[in-house]
């Protein structure tokens, strides 16, 4: 016979890849800022930020 299923273990997987998307999201968010204020190229440091994120997506799976 199977076991039982820990949803709470679960629940707790899935709420620390959550936290671990928002966090790396808000990091390159704030490189965007910083690279902004130091000077560089605002469209470029945009568009850097943006392909982080979205290359960050694909390798957690989705």
């Amino acid at each position: 016979m199977g076991r039982k299923p820990n949803y709470g273990q679960n629940r707790a997987d899935v709420n620390r890849a959550k936290q671990a998307r928002k966090e790396a999201k808000l990091e390159a968010l704030k490189e965007a800022v910083a690279r902004r204020k130091s000077g560089e190229d605002p469209q470029e440091a945009e568009a850097d930020a943006e392909q982080n994120l979205q290359t960050e997506g694909d390798s957690n799976g989705q």
